[in-house]
């Protein structure tokens, strides 16, 4: 996975000045790294729809890591449960089938080693084809006994000296130290493999292991787990992601249909980081790193360790300092290792102590700098014969009463000696010494330190001054008890270019508004006001022009400011001057527009310009009005006749159209007019009698 191009260095350690060595290290990810991969899944009852899709994940898993890598292996287990009360039931005939019903369900068990690490996918998917479910009686599972032996079974698993990948597939939570006492379970697990015919054969007999342990094992065995999980138990196992380093969470589908997909995505999430860790420092060493990391990304601390967002072929670089604070007591050797988290390659540092300098062999014995030969002047100072005392070696130890000399290193009024920061000898301090070098006692009674300062956001002095004798002593352009008041007004300064927007003092870099009726940081924001045009148009008005609201009271109200009068608009001034300017148009009472300027000079004083004629608006012309009324009226008389007419015309065609038709379909004979009645009735009859009478009534007509 990476390319370790430092692999062993010697540091030689000053530790008489405490003088950090650096060195640099340089890892790059490499291109088509070997990867195992071991699938430890959950075989209790609630995961048998997930366990059908498993069957095939051999030969599909196969083929995907094929696009990452061409060395690829892949391993199963399984676990379920400790196999005890209350974890499970022991009744005979639950433990043979621990499902209800007609469900057919293996005998539980704690861990299985299914399946050792291989390159055979279609061996896979046979052998986990060939698995049962189990149940348990709890919701919480044994899945840290299981993770626990894979970390540390490394021979029985067939773990390379490759990228270790143990993927972890559960729907419920977990057990852990502590939970074996409810079974009678209280030996603490010894972090060892007890594989027996490849089953955990210890369950019984040892509690579950705790975070901590499983996270050193986890370590120790260079294996990167990726936690497969149901949204429900997402917040869980996010939490134990953050307290094992190079672990990953992914969020299962209910029947682990998205599983490769799962493991693909969490494998780039962790192959793409890369963290360093460190084997325990011997006493009085310390260590500290600084990342140089992709698109010019640095950090130190913490964050000096990693480095992010890595892509195949790229490279990152860290800075090592290693200092040694005292020296080891026989003087030997030290070694550390430095390693990237889940990752097997290292790097050996093999330390050396210098605990003295070579300027010792030069040193004057018995020298007259040392109070009349009383030390050896070596490296600067006076290292004192037996017996003799002080920086000088000017005080005898047989002669010093220690209670006199201790009053020279008292401050006045206070029993504190050397302010219990140093010891007295020969009548003066000396300053303990701290562990960080950087921090510093001094003064002639060590009342002095330079790390007790104020503070401000977690630095000393704010990280804008000195500390000396415990008082900031603050650089240029700050101020303040821990030097976090800056003289800066840039930060103050409001749009229209004035401090705070001259309603406020500027104080450590932010507005203090002196008118309560501003705020923001600017004092630019003012919920009641009217705006610099509404607040200054009546004083405006009644100066300019003796009206308005305070033409009674403008001498008294509208003093503020001096006004000058323009002739037009044109004459106004523009906004490319330097004062902060403010073009107005108002009305007055009169409901004449007035326009003036309002700006404020360098010597804060208001100056307003008015045009001096107010722009009145015209009375309305009647005659074209009326006109316009009158030729409307008669526009619209002419229109609605012509449309009449239009309408007229229409009806009249329409019902000469319909009599043309009725006399089209007239059904009479011409010849005879159609509404004529003949005088003669004619009447058959049988006798002589009726024909008698009808020629008299015929004679009569006649």
């Amino acid at each position: 996975m990476w390319g370790v191009y430092t692999s062993r260095t010697k540091l030689w350690l000053v530790q008489e000045n405490r003088e950090p060595q650096t060195f640099s290290l340089k890892f790059k990810r490499a291109e088509d790294y070997p990867i195992d991969l071991y699938y430890l899944m959950d075989l209790s009852y609630s995961m048998k729809d997930d366990l059908e899709n498993v069957k095939s994940l051999g030969t599909a898993l196969m083929t995907e890591m094929e696009k990452i890598t061409s060395d690829f292996r892949i391993g199963f287990g399984s676990f379920v449960e400790k196999t005890v009360m209350p974890y499970i039931s022991t009744t005979p005939a639950k433990l043979r089938n621990p499902c209800t019903g007609d469900q057919n369900c293996t005998t539980p068990f704690s861990y299985r080693n299914v399946l050792n690490l291989t390159s055979e996918g279609n061996r896979f998917n046979e052998l986990v084809g060939a698995q049962q479910i189990s149940g348990n009686l709890d919701s919480p599972e044994g899945g840290f006994d299981a993770i626990m032996q894979v970390a540390v079974c490394g021979k029985q698993i067939g773990w390379r000296n490759v990228t270790r990948l143990l993927v972890f597939s559960t729907d419920a939570g977990f057990h852990f130290a502590g939970d074996g006492k409810l079974g009678g379970i209280v030996l603490p697990n010894d972090g060892r493999c007890h594989l027996e015919n490849n089953l955990y054969a210890m369950s019984h007999y040892y509690d579950y292991p705790s975070i901590a342990h499983l996270v050193q094992k986890l370590s120790e065995n260079n294996i990167q787990t990726i936690f497969a999980v149901t949204e429900e138990f997402q917040a869980v196992y996010k939490e134990l992601k953050n307290l094992i380093p190079k672990s990953a969470v992914g969020t299962l589908s209910a029947n682990s249909s998205n599983v490769i997909q799962l493991i693909i995505d969490a494998y780039n999430s962790l192959s793409s980081e890369v963290i360093l860790e460190n084997s325990k420092l011997p006493k009085g060493v310390t260590i500290n790193y600084k990342s140089y990391c992709k698109n010019g990304v640095n950090g130190t601390g913490e964050n000096g360790r990693k480095c992010s967002n890595i892509s195949i072929g790229d490279e990152v670089k860290f800075e090592i300092s290693v200092t040694a604070n005292e020296c080891p007591k026989k003087g030997q050797n030290e070694t550390i290792k430095i390693k990237p988290l889940g990752f097997t390659e290292e790097v050996e540092i093999n330390l050396q102590f210098i605990c003295e300098c070579q300027c010792q062999n030069e040193g004057e014995a018995n020298s007259p700098d040392c109070h009349e030969g009383n030390g050896t002047f070596e490296c600067g100072a006076c290292r004192c014969n037996e017996g003799r005392i002080g920086r000088l070696c000017e005080c005898s130890t047989d002669e010093v009463n220690s209670e006199d000399m201790d009053a020279y290193c008292r401050r006045e009024n206070s029993t504190e000696i050397c302010s219990n920061n140093g010891e007295c000898i020969c009548g003066q301090c000396v300053c303990k010494k701290r562990e960080n070098t950087n921090e510093v006692y001094s003064g002639k009674y060590c009342e002095c330190d330079n790390f007790n300062c104020d503070r401000s956001n977690g630095l000393i002095c704010g990280g804008n001054g000195i500390c000396k004798c415990r008082v900031c002593e603050c650089y240029p352009n700050y101020t303040g008890s821990a030097c976090d008041c800056s003289l800066d007004t840039s930060t103050c300064m409001a749009s229209n270019g004035q401090i705070c927007n001259g309603r406020g003092t500027c104080e450590c870099g932010t507005c203090n508004c002196t008118d309560p009726k501003f705020q923001g940081p600017t004092c630019e924001m003012c919920q009641t006001c009217l705006g610099v045009c509404a607040e200054h148009k009546d004083c405006v008005q009644c100066k300019a022009f003796r009206k308005g609201e305070k033409k009674e009271t403008c001498s008294q109200e509208c003093s503020y400011f001096n006004m000058t009068l323009v002739e037009s608009r044109d004459k106004l001034p523009q906004p490319n001057q330097p004062d902060p300017l403010s073009h107005c148009k108002e009305k007055d009472v009169d409901d004449c527009w007035f326009y003036f300027t309002y700006s404020v000079n360098s010597n804060n004083e208001p100056i307003v310009h008015v045009v001096d004629t107010p722009e009145c608006p015209t009375g309305p012309d009647i005659i074209p009005i009326v006109a316009g009324v009158v030729a409307g009226i008669v526009l619209i008389g002419l229109a609605l006749l012509l449309i009449w007419k239009l309408l007229m015309i229409i009806h009249d065609r329409r019902e000469f159209a319909k009599f043309e038709k009725e006399k089209m379909n007239a059904k009479w004979d011409t010849g005879e007019n159609p509404i004529y009645k003949s005088a003669v009735t004619t009447v058959l009859v049988n006798n002589w009698w009726s024909v008698c009478w009808m020629y008299l009534i015929r004679s009569t007509v006649s």
